[in-house]
């Protein structure tokens, strides 16, 4: 018999994808009418066995033995090429593209499934091939022809990587005050000068070449974000024959020593600092992707990818630290039940304590619900490509923009605390470098802050996603949870009074969504955003559990008596977390506005 393995839970996995969101029935559709359950769950298999054998035997080295800075080069782990290589070699990295660019044209949900192994086993090499996709990604559905045919045939086979760089060392997340610069070198290219900090994968020997999207403004135009462009700045140039031109005058300036995720490199670029001169002038080459000024609307493209993605390995990182801790609980032994007065009797499991059970439920509310989340985000990529009307495929896009930043900000901020609470399991233990929880969480509390933190998906729900379309958005959000609200109350029993519970606080939210946006401050009525953001999540999260609660209905195993289990601590012990929230957002409090700095 196959063990169980640690990284994830194949059975919870089969329910996600078949039980619950039937992505089986998704071949029914001439976009993935070559496609079967036979052949989604083999590449399932397929991504469990390269992330079991190629990723997680190097997670903790890769770790302790971080990317190096060494004579001007990056030095990374020996097993990282070759764990990236075997993900290329897959198929995976084209996994969701159209065939005729190299793709499997595989559901975007089953390909979530998939890169879920990859983070879980090891997050920091994972990074590489995660940024390499988005980016190709990008470059389809915005790049001229000759940029794509150049880029992303050797990305999606493995030979190029990429990546995405936005911030600046003065500007951070304010990209309307980023200074690179990219200037018309008359021969239809640009050249950039300029600096980008936290460029994850900014520098490395693992392939050919190193794809850079960079976001620079082109002199004369517009101030602020409107004047944002959109560059390619490879590491190497490429000759018209495919082949590695002269180096581009990339360069890295130093990697920067991060808490988690230390297997990816973390760098400051240079470009156009004249220690390479390409073509005999100052300036790193770029091409321009798309129009001029409109950098930012494509870079969304990936942003958004992106953003889901963190949320994906979020989840994943709590996923595989919720199995260590439990497969832990089970076999430690520690204590007596409360009710044993005998010192000589055996000490019992810690999953015999109500305690640990109690943590272990909570990191199962948090890791289950979050993938669920992750899963359904990815049918809805499906909808949006697929559905057969119009205003369907409309429908599950303006869905998708109101869920991206729950999508990214939830399990990041709520897998974490499951990292948390795996250390806790462990005691002692869980806080040495000797058990794997210690990682996870280092390598998880990155993930409130890259691609926007906290505080910036607030606002992008509050201030943007709830607004747009005059409202639609938040209706398509009320909308979904009601019907299965709806089907939850015509269950009757315990799925109609988590139904009602639903509703309730469905309702309050839709009540002070209004009130906030009729409060004429700005300042005031965004105060509190990232409190909006993660009572919304709460609700979303319920209505996740909801479902997978009526997904289990009939069932008498295990995996669905855990699934009820879940259901109810969340119901519980979570969604009641948001009333007092709600209140202190329909009190419109200005606490935090008011305040002096000079007080704190």
């Amino acid at each position: 018999m196959t063990p169980q393995s640690l990284l994830l839970s194949r059975p919870d996995l089969e329910f996600l994808l078949y039980d619950w969101l039937h992505a089986d029935e998704l071949t029914a559709r001439k976009r993935f009418a070559e496609h079967s359950r036979e052949t989604f769950d083999a590449v399932l298999e397929l991504c469990a066995d390269i992330a079991t054998e190629r990723f997680a035997p190097h997670n903790r080295t890769n770790d302790v033995q971080e990317p190096q800075f060494v004579d001007g080069r990056v030095v990374v782990h020996d097993a990282v090429k070759p764990a990236i290589d075997a993900v290329a070699e897959s198929g995976v990295l084209a996994a969701t593209m159209d065939t005729d660019a190299g793709g499997l044209q595989l559901p975007h949900v089953v390909h979530a499934a998939c890169s879920a192994w990859f983070a879980a086993a090891n997050a920091g090499t994972w990074s590489y091939s995660f940024l390499t996709i988005a980016n190709a990604n990008l470059l389809l559905a915005h790049a001229a022809p000759q940029l794509v045919a150049t880029f992303v045939r050797p990305m999606v086979e493995g030979r190029f990587h990429g990546t995405m760089c936005l911030s600046e060392p003065q500007a951070g997340s304010s990209l309307s005050d980023i200074t690179t610069r990219a200037e018309e070198a008359g021969d239809g290219t640009y050249r950039v000068f300029g600096n980008k900090m936290w460029i994850s994968a900014g520098d490395h020997e693992l392939g050919d070449n190193i794809v850079h999207l960079v976001l620079a403004k082109i002199p004369g135009g517009p101030p602020g974000v409107k004047g944002i462009s959109l560059f390619v700045v490879p590491k190497f140039l490429v000759n018209d024959d495919g082949s590695i031109g002269e180096r581009n005058d990339v360069v890295l300036a130093g990697l920067n020593h991060k808490m988690g995720y230390r297997g990816t490199t973390n760098t400051m670029l240079n470009f156009g600092e004249g220690v390479h001169t390409p073509g005999g002038q100052s300036g790193a080459v770029g091409y321009l992707v798309g129009q001029p000024h409109q950098g930012l609307t494509y870079m969304f493209h990936m942003m958004n990818e992106a953003r889901i993605g963190v949320g994906a390995g979020a989840a994943a990182l709590g996923y595989t630290g919720y199995l260590k801790s439990l497969d832990y609980a089970r076999t430690r032994t520690q204590g007596r039940a409360p009710e044993a007065k005998d010192p000589t009797q055996p000490q019992i499991a810690l999953t015999e304590h109500a305690d640990v059970r109690r943590m272990l439920l909570a990191q199962k509310s948090y890791v289950e619900g979050a993938l669920g989340l992750i899963l359904f985000c990815g049918k809805l990529l499906d909808e949006k490509a697929s559905a057969d009307s119009e205003d369907e495929r409309a429908h599950a896009a303006l869905l998708l923009d109101v869920l991206t930043p729950v999508a990214k900000s939830w399990p990041s901020q709520w897998c974490v605390e499951a990292n948390d609470l795996a250390i806790q399991v462990l005691g002692g233990y869980g806080y040495t470098r000797e058990y794997d929880v210690e990682q996870h969480y280092r390598d998880n509390r990155l993930n409130p802050i890259h691609e926007g933190t906290h505080g910036i998906q607030g606002i992008d729900l509050l201030g943007r996603k709830t607004l747009m379309g005059g409202g639609a958005g938040l209706q398509a959000l009320e909308t979904l949870l009601r019907s299965t609200i709806e089907t939850g109350l015509g269950s009757g029993g315990e799925t109609a009074e988590m139904a009602a519970q639903l509703d309730a606080a469905l309702t309050r939210l839709v009540d002070v969504t209004h009130r906030i946006h009729n409060e004429q401050d700005l300042t005031v009525r965004l105060a509190n955003a990232s409190i909006y953001l993660e009572a919304t999540g709460h609700i979303v999260l319920a209505w996740v559990w909801l479902e997978q609660f009526l997904a289990a209905a009939g069932g008498d195993d295990d995996l669905r008596r855990g699934k009820h289990a879940a259901a109810r601590y969340f119901y519980r012990y979570e969604l009641p977390r948001t009333g007092p929230q709600l209140d202190l957002l329909a009190g419109l409090d200005r606490t935090c506005v008011e305040l002096d700095p000079s007080w704190l």
